[in-house]
């Protein structure tokens, strides 16, 4: 959520901060905004995208070697171009961008107004730049300000901070990330690694309530006490070209298509003679109970790893949102393990759960895509995804590189609690190790169906998906997906749990979207689909090859008939969610949505 850009160098800053910006758009913002300091200050903002900014910038002249920019986000105040960032303090001496929430902004407010301070924004980011400057204007000193305002803010903020009387910039980090670009005879500041990336592949990682003095010759890294830090460089290890779309209409379209890259990016390093090496210290003998914690997607991930663990390793485990955990008090035993599963590695909600974790003394282990992430720097134990940036607000890779990555890290859990034999692990790594094929037979075969079907059904008002077991992990990934880009209400659920009440939702042409896949309850799921059926619905089903097809004993067009290589059956959600995400991918195009881009939504949620 929001996005914050810095340059500092001999170069045109405008330039470098738009497209900067740019690479921050799947971050979500309704608005955007940028400052240039040269000897005096300028500032342009808009509401809207960052179009809007720059038809703005076409009748100004911005030019400088110094400059923040940012793309917002609302919490405070409503989407305006007043309340965009950047904000100046009431004497114009600091200008600042920030990404987080400061949760004690009123009461920092009102002592400012009795001050004489005055507000012309609703945000809190005005309340950040007053007490800055009001701090200097009694110190003279800004970095004691700074460190003041650390001590002082509440809640989660990254800033970006313009002085006035200097050619430098200032950062903040706390629970909001925040990096520094390291350049020759340039430097910038970033909320990711991914914005300056055209121009660095170096870079210092801020850690919690640290501040940093950037100039374009020099880096000093200060932690809240105002002693210096010394930092190791972070060397990315992925290109630019990364992170474009590569002929590709949509993100999401070229994302959907390199899972089988990213999946075998995730796996192949961890399959040794069909054995699987994890190369992390940990022995699920000693495992009393294992608490998966995540958001969204990840969470349901998280549900896929909850039927395999226990299915295979006999391993309790519950899956909260992360949103929840806490306040729900839960039960934190020494032997417990807490597993945190995210994309960016910076959920807010997930790392503050992370935190409760381990603030209980218990062992923590994450899966996250993202290095340097503070969710991986602060784990006890580590399981990085490699599935190389993602851009498109919806997961699609970044998702079906988790549930790969819980394939072995439960098949693991089981072999070493002797749950099952050396022979049936090498079985079912064999199988794993088949998905990356399996997908890219999905993709060149289904696209056309997928097509006609978005046509047929993208007036559908509500689009229903069921399952049972894997399956109903599955649709939950599935239904998520539809409703976050195409904006169609879709619910998913238990298929038993239909006649429980939520079958009343059933009426004449309802589209229904069955996933079948599982063969211990294949009939069980069959029989909820007449139900439906019964009810006047028409069907999308999601099966497997022949033996199953034999047994489809309900009336449905072949064509709604989607059909998924043979596999074993706990490894079916990741060929049922390619389908899934064909589905939502062209109903979403069908009916003109921003794909990449949803209203509302944000790729990283660093705030709770």
């Amino acid at each position: 959520m929001c996005g914050i850009v810095g340059y500092i160098g001999n170069k045109g800053a405008t330039h470098i901060l738009i497209k900067s910006l740019k690479r921050l758009e799947y971050r979500g913002y309704d608005s955007s905004g940028i400052a240039i300091l040269n000897k005096k200050l300028k500032i342009v903002k808009a509401k809207g995208k960052i179009i809007n900014l720059e038809e703005k910038l076409k009748k100004e002249n911005l030019n400088g070697n110094l400059g923040i920019a940012h793309t917002r986000w609302a919490t405070h105040g409503e989407p305006s171009d007043i309340n965009s960032h950047p904000h100046t303090s009431n004497n114009g001496l600091f200008t600042i961008v920030h990404n987080g929430i400061l949760e004690n902004y009123k009461e920092i407010k009102n002592n400012l107004q009795k001050e004489g301070y005055n507000f012309l924004s609703d945000t809190d980011t005005e309340v950040i730049s007053n007490f800055i400057e009001y701090q200097y204007e009694k110190t003279k000193d800004l970095l004691e300000s700074i460190s003041k305002f650390l001590k002082e803010g509440k809640g989660s903020f990254s800033l970006g901070i313009l002085f006035e009387n200097e050619n430098t910039i200032y950062t903040v980090k706390k629970q909001s990330p925040l990096v520094i670009g390291i350049g020759t005879n340039e430097n910038f500041i970033s909320s990711d690694i991914s914005a300056t990336l055209e121009y660095t592949k170096n870079y210092y990682i801020l850690e919690e309530e640290e501040i940093g003095i950037v100039k374009k010759d020099n880096i000093q890294i200060f932690d809240k006490n105002k002693n210096e830090i010394k930092k190791d460089i972070y060397v990315v290890d992925f290109d630019v070209s990364a992170a474009e779309k590569n002929g590709f209409d949509h993100f999401m379209l070229k994302e959907i298509y390199e899972q089988p890259t990213a999946i075998r990016n995730t796996i192949n390093p961890r399959v040794i003679n069909d054995e699987i090496d994890l190369k992390i210290d940990i022995d699920a003998k000693e495992i009393n109970k294992i608490h998966v914690v995540a958001c969204g997607s990840a969470a349901h991930a998280g549900i896929v790893f909850k039927n395999i663990v226990e299915s295979l390793a006999r391993i309790p485990t519950e899956v909260y949102l992360a949103s929840e955990f806490r306040y729900q008090n839960p039960i934190l035993e020494e032997n417990d393990l807490i597993l945190v599963i995210s994309q960016s590695g910076e959920t807010a909600d997930t790392l503050a759960a992370l935190r409760h974790g381990k603030t209980n003394g218990v062992k923590t282990l994450s899966i996250v895509n993202v290095l340097g992430s503070s969710i991986a720097r602060e784990s006890d134990l580590n399981l990085f995804t490699w599935a190389g940036p993602e851009i498109a607000v919806a997961t699609t890779k970044a998702y079906s590189a988790q549930i790969s990555l819980l394939y072995l890290l439960g098949i693991k859990f089981a072999f070493q609690r002797k749950k099952i034999t050396k022979e049936t692990e090498k079985l079912l790594v064999g199988e794993i190790l088949t998905i990356p094929e399996k997908i890219e037979n999905i993709l060149k075969i289904s696209e056309n169906q997928i097509k006609e079907l978005s046509k047929k059904y993208k007036n559908n008002k509500s689009i229903f998906f069921i399952g049972r077991g894997l399956d109903y992990a599955a649709v939950l990934e599935g239904s998520l997906k539809l409703k976050e880009i195409s904006y169609i209400h879709s619910e998913a659920y238990a298929a038993g749990e239909l006649k429980h009440g939520t079958i009343s939702l059933i009426e004449d042409r309802t589209l229904v979207i069955s996933c079948i896949t599982q063969k211990h309850i294949f009939e069980k799921t069959m029989s909820n689909l007449q139900e439906v059926k019964a009810r006047g619905a028409e069907s999308i089903i999601i099966t497997n090859e022949e033996a199953y097809i034999k047994e489809i004993n309900v009336d449905v067009d072949k064509s709604n008939l989607l059909i998924i290589p043979k596999i074993n059956d706990y490894f079916t959600p990741s060929l049922t969610a390619i389908y899934m995400q064909l589905f939502s991918y062209y109903i979403s195009r069908e009916l003109g949505s921003d794909i990449d881009m949803p209203r509302n939504l944000a790729k990283s949620v660093t705030v709770e």
